[in-house]
């Protein structure tokens, strides 16, 4: 079955239409707040990126489709908060206990986020696996496009490129593989490549005969040619 929030390339959603240069960072101002809180709530340690990306992945298809961008952030982040146990159904909806929380050490303080920003959370790492490909030989994506670790995980693999031939473009090093790194499976770093497609290996119906797509794919996504 198709990932409903795996939409790259799929016919009939319509163009992807572009803000305004001068268009305001934030459309309203809840989705910063939205913002600000799934940063603070991700500085108490509890998650990471990729299960944060699956907590929005999970959520149920008549939501992720009516849902603005922001919509899912804070909806996944509400699912997360309780299935990590951070917080209770009672405590979102204003009823939980009073009293000071167990983490409230590890808040994000206003005067820290800058240098939390700055730091970001880089994925390289060393070790792990030697890379099997070099720039310029050919690779095959795996069929299907679908986790191997977790039966529905996640995974940074589009649908649209399972089976696709390509050539790899470079190596980006070793990554935090996602796949397991979502699931609590330790962060089983792998080889990043970065791999070149031409549009026509893609779709049928691509916009322009020379067009081609690069995707950042990690070692196991792959096969040799």
């Amino acid at each position: 079955m198709t990932r409903v929030h795996d939409m790259g390339g799929r016919f009939g959603d319509g163009p992807v239409v572009p803000e305004a240069e001068d268009a305001p960072v934030f459309a309203e101002d809840w989705h910063a707040r939205a913002l600000a809180v799934t940063l603070a709530c991700g500085a108490l340690g509890q998650w990471n990126i990729d299960t944060s990306r699956h907590a929005r992945e999970k959520l149920s298809p008549q939501d992720y489709t009516r849902f603005s961008y922001y919509e899912k952030w804070i909806s996944a982040l509400a699912d997360l908060l309780v299935e990590k146990g951070v917080l209770t159904h009672e405590d979102l909806q204003g009823q939980g206990a009073a009293g000071l929380h167990g983490l409230a050490e590890r808040a994000l303080k206003a005067d820290a986020v800058a240098a939390a920003l700055a730091r970001g959370g880089p994925a390289n790492r060393e070790g792990g696996p030697k890379p099997r490909f070099h720039p310029g030989q050919a690779v095959r994506v795996r069929i299907p496009a679908d986790s191997v670790l977790a039966d529905g995980g996640h995974t940074r693999l589009p649908q649209y490129a399972a089976g696709a031939r390509g050539y790899v473009l470079r190596l980006h090093g070793t990554h935090v593989f996602p796949d397991s790194n979502a699931h609590g499976l330790g962060e089983a770093p792998e080889p990043l490549y970065a791999v070149r497609f031409s549009a026509c290996t893609l779709w049928a119906h691509r916009e322009h005969p020379e067009d081609e797509v690069v995707l950042d794919l990690w070692q196991s996504y792959l096969e040799a040619l």
